[in-house]
């Protein structure tokens, strides 16, 4: 609660940035780490609602209660027919044909001009509370993580129920789930459902924190880091995805400040620092799966453990 009154403009912008990625990526989580359904779309589905809620907030006149919600929505439906072909397909075939549904929707997102303003994008009104407009990186952070604090407890909570068990028994053996009387093609939808409106609700908040969408802002390199992050944090671990989501915003500024500091050396480091963010981002997916897979939420209960009795037993 006084983290905006003791940080400066840039840690808050960076907080605010995490916890829109801790939605999104809770979402990844459960369809991809809970279910087992593997998607490289999901940033096509934020950017779903981000055009959504910014529609709803501009065309409509909602306010920022509705508009995010209605982002969820829409998501939602759209990843209900994006999921319908998992029944069918799994694995790399599954991934590919999410894969599919990024394309099409940045292609969507860039030539829809009449409803998504183009490759201009659309300019959205600061979300405003009792007359009180959070305009400001400091006020959008109560909002943002009221939302995260929402998300992770319907997260936590969701996988205490018969739904979220079903979608643990689809993971673990889908084959062995069907014979217990688990209706694959219905838990695998609402799966694609619960993931998909996670990510609309995280395009609408994003929306409302950078207050503009365009759609540079949800390429393929957006997807590779919500699975980054699901995977270094990880899979099915809510705790992980917000160790993940942590880690994965503070990277690409670690890797910046290196390579500005790399400049007195090689003057054209700076234009190597996109490609360079996607190369780390793909050797830490790399490096977690084959020495880490159950990630970052494993080495803190490692540590946890070890620390339990120290000193007296290690």
């Amino acid at each position: 609660m006084i983290f905006p009154f003791v940080a400066g403009d840039y840690l808050l912008y960076l907080a605010n940035l995490t916890g829109v990625l801790i939605i999104g990526a809770l979402g990844l989580n459960i369809l991809t780490g809970f279910t087992g359904q593997i998607s490289l779309g999901h940033a096509a589905f934020v950017g779903v609602g981000a055009y959504a809620a910014a529609v709803g907030a501009t065309r409509f006149g909602l306010p920022f209660f509705l508009a995010i919600p209605m982002g969820g929505a829409v998501a939602c439906a759209a990843g209900t027919v994006v999921g319908v072909p998992s029944l069918r397909v799994k694995g790399l075939y599954l991934a590919i044909a999410t894969l599919a549904a990024q394309v099409i929707f940045e292609w969507i997102f860039s030539n829809w001009d009449s409803v998504t303003g183009g490759i201009r994008g659309i300019n959205v009104p600061p979300a405003s509370l009792f007359g009180v407009a959070l305009n400001t990186d400091f006020r959008i952070y109560y909002l943002i993580f009221a939302m995260v604090a929402m998300f992770t407890y319907f997260a936590r909570n969701l996988f205490r129920t018969r739904v979220g068990r079903a979608f643990i028994a689809i993971r673990d053996r889908d084959i062995s789930a069907e014979l217990m009387g688990i209706n694959l093609f219905r838990y695998k939808i609402l799966s694609f459902m619960v993931s998909s409106f996670y990510a609309g609700v995280a395009g609408g908040v994003w929306v409302y924190f950078t207050k503009v969408v365009t759609p540079e802002y949800f390429p393929l390199s957006l997807s590779i880091q919500f699975l980054a992050i699901i995977v270094v944090g990880g899979l099915g671990s809510i705790q992980g995805t917000i160790f993940g989501a942590i880690f994965m915003t503070l990277v690409p500024e670690l890797l910046k400040a290196g390579t500005e500091s790399a400049r007195a050396v090689f003057p054209d480091a700076m234009s190597y620092l996109f490609p360079m963010r996607d190369i780390l981002f793909g050797a830490m997916i790399v490096g977690f799966l084959v020495f880490e897979p159950h990630g970052l939420a494993e080495m803190w209960h490692r540590t946890k453990r070890y620390f339990a009795l120290w000193p007296f037993k290690n």
